[in-house]
């Protein structure tokens, strides 16, 4: 049976097409679009992602319009039953709001945009996204964001310590971020959501394929399962 992905698509997207053209590239099979408007995902979906961008012009706080859409619903309703969810930048900050992810994102420490290439450590592997690294493993991921400042309480960030559901950990002053949180899982390890962009690093002519091995493990372990 072919890969089934769902990549959602909000009002103010600007990286959909590029995550949806990162799963196909490792699959082999075109993502399905998927409307914030829709009360319903496709059957049989394998993952789902939700993209990086501005959804609804970061009104109100960034991913707090996008989490109230009807699709999300079903999103969270897939997500409970077991459906992997990667929410990339904004798609982060959709997953906290919506409450599919403690803690949330907050205006850079330094109140600029921040588009670069920055180290990331590798913190967990014990999960469907970032079993194809090494514990440890140093890559370097574009970031692209005005409001990736990870931000919970001392309870929360004991407890994602401890549970190893911190994926990424950034390894420069990028926008304080707390403990420098670049992307932290749920309790099932299913659903990942961190503010680099992996789909924009793929390719040696992006300036590096670090950000491919994620979505390899995912597929991998999809196709396998």
């Amino acid at each position: 049976m072919a890969f089934r992905a769902a990549v959602i698509t909000f009002p103010g997207s600007n990286c959909d097409r590029d995550l949806a053209v990162a799963l196909e590239t490792v699959s082999g099979t075109p993502a399905l679009r998927v409307w914030h408007g829709d009360t319903a995902l496709p059957d049989r979906l394998d993952l789902i992602g939700l993209p990086g961008g501005f959804s609804y012009g970061d009104y109100l706080r960034s991913g707090a319009m996008a989490a109230h859409s009807p699709v999300m619903r079903a999103v969270k309703a897939a997500a409970e039953a077991g459906v992997p969810v990667l929410g990339v930048c904004n798609g982060f900050q959709v997953l906290t709001e919506a409450g599919l992810l403690p803690g949330a994102l907050m205006r850079n420490a330094g109140q600029t945009f921040i588009c670069r290439t920055v180290p990331l450590r590798v913190e967990s592997t014990r999960s469907l996204f970032t079993a194809g690294y090494a514990p440890g493993q140093v890559i370097r991921i574009p970031v692209a964001h005005h409001d990736g400042n990870y931000f919970a309480d001392a309870d929360t960030l004991d407890r994602l310590e401890g549970e190893g559901r911190i994926a990424f950990r950034y390894l420069d002053a990028c926008n304080g971020s707390q403990r420098d949180i670049a992307g932290v899982l749920d309790a099932s390890g299913r659903v990942l959501g961190m503010m680099p962009h992996p789909e924009r690093a793929m390719e040696d002519e992006q300036g590096g394929r670090d950000g491919r091995a994620l979505f390899e493990a995912a597929v991998r372990g999809l196709v396998s399962a």
